[in-house]
């Protein structure tokens, strides 16, 4: 196959019209081909078979900053894997192949195949541990929210912000056992809340647009590397968000030292996170509130995809039919 070209000093725009809406493209409809079957490991591993595949035709000298979670013991784009042609920019990359394997498996709602890609040197080296996030989307004075703030005091500030009653506001929190005092504040001060089984980079997102997804504020707790693909996607939309890494064990900060992580308390705004020019694209395996899933027709796989770019806040959404299959590599 032969490799695609790119002159210098243009490789991002290049790849921002649709080299890296490929790769997410790819990873999506390998992972949507296993829905509902049950098998989380085997719709991750498809989804990073041809995310990998795909990385590595661009002409880039890529290096994975943020990769498959240890957690998991899931096969990994690994942190430190380098990836591309090696004949193009340095570059900075953030994977999560598929981004809510569980609703994959269970052909659940929201699952969808993202990364991000950024100058070198310029994301976060995030450790593969739990992160506490705060997050809203633009439009807002700066302070509006604070993580260090409780929930009823972040509501009632947003709601004063936006102009509403805290009645009004609607939060997106994961459902899991250790958000229970949060959903518990948040809804003593009439605010609404969305629970989700999974996905916490398109949750964050959905904060960006909350006529169409309900979504005002996300909070709560969720991995670290997530938190950086999340923090991309604000880059280049625009909003405010606040984590700080949870390194409640000696060999967590031990860890986190390693990866250059000097004061394990700090609280980390979207530029901490993401420091240059980053671009981030997101296609949909199962539908849900942000993006259509891959769709089966005869002889046609159709493809709904979100690229963005942070330079100029451009936003694109692609919806794409494909009908040489091959590409895919489904057997």
């Amino acid at each position: 196959m032969a490799e695609i070209t790119v002159k210098a000093g243009q490789a991002l725009e290049r790849i921002l019209t649709l080299e890296l809406v490929r790769v997410t493209e790819r990873a999506a409809v390998a992972s949507a081909s296993l829905r509902g079957r049950g098998d989380e490991k085997a719709a991750d591993k498809a989804a990073v078979d041809a995310m990998r595949r795909e990385l590595n035709r661009l002409p880039i000298a890529g290096r994975i900053v943020i990769g498959e979670g240890e957690r998991d013991e899931a096969p990994m784009l690994f942190i430190g894997e380098e990836v591309g042609t090696g004949k193009g920019p340095a570059v900075d990359i953030a994977v999560d192949p598929l981004e809510g394997t569980t609703l994959c498996a269970k052909n659940m709602p929201g699952s969808i195949a993202v990364m991000a890609m950024a100058e070198g040197g310029t994301l976060l080296y995030a450790p593969d541990v739990y992160m506490e996030k705060i997050a809203i989307g633009p439009g807002y004075p700066k302070g509006t929210i604070d993580i260090d703030a409780s929930p009823e005091d972040n509501i009632h500030s947003l709601a004063k912000a936006k102009g509403v009653k805290p009645s009004e506001i609607s939060a997106l929190i994961l459902d899991r056992p250790r958000h229970a005092a949060i959903i518990e504040a948040v809804r003593k001060t009439g605010a609404a809340v969305q629970l989700i089984t999974d996905g916490d980079v398109a949750g964050v997102i959905h904060t960006t647009n909350p006529e169409e997804t309900g979504v005002d504020i996300y909070l709560g707790t969720g991995g670290a590397p997530e938190g950086v693909l999340a923090a991309a996607a604000l880059r280049c939309i625009g909003g405010e968000m606040y984590t700080r890494l949870i390194l409640d064990t000696e060999e967590k900060r031990e860890r986190a030292k390693k990866m250059g992580v000097t004061d394990p308390k700090k609280i980390y705004t979207i530029t901490d996170m993401v420091r240059g020019d980053c671009l981030i694209a997101a296609t949909g395996v199962t539908t849900g509130n942000l993006l259509k899933g891959v769709k089966y027709d005869k002889g046609v796989v159709k493809t709904h995809t979100v690229v963005m770019r942070s330079a100029t806040g451009t936003v694109r959404w692609i919806e794409a039919e494909h009908r040489d299959l091959s590409k895919f590599h489904l057997g």
